[in-house]
């Protein structure tokens, strides 16, 4: 939850340095479970066919999200010793974010690279 919450303060807007594996899929991990569970609330409170203020609901969260999201991306990107501009594979359908999760899954490069000191050590 840490890693979660670190992503969403002190590193709101931080697209500089680096991000472990642990920090990008946790923080990913807490998305889904915030989204999942405004689902479920939403079906409880039966709101599924004409949901307007849960739909808002999810448009403020997504939105809210978003600048996080894309700041712990690009650190994961520089942590490969990528640029953050790989992020714009997500815009080719299919291949680009399959890239891109497979990039996430790729280990820390050892020791400092451009983008800073490693935050495994």
């Amino acid at each position: 939850m840490e890693w979660f919450i670190s992503c969403m303060t002190t590193n709101y807007f931080n697209f500089q340095g680096r991000a472990r594996r642990k920090e990008y899929w946790l923080f990913i991990l807490f998305f889904y479970i915030i989204c999942i569970g405004i689902g479920v609330i939403a079906g409880f409170m039966g709101v599924g066919k004409s949901g307007t203020a849960i739909k808002a609901l999810q448009l403020i969260l997504l939105l809210i999200f978003l600048i996080p999201s894309l700041a712990v991306q690009v650190r994961r990107l520089h942590d490969i010793s990528r640029s953050g501009w790989w992020i714009l594979l997500n815009l080719i359908p299919l291949i680009g974010p399959l890239v891109i999760f497979i990039f996430n899954l790729l280990d820390s490069t050892p020791g400092d690279n451009e983008y800073g000191p490693n935050p495994k050590y």
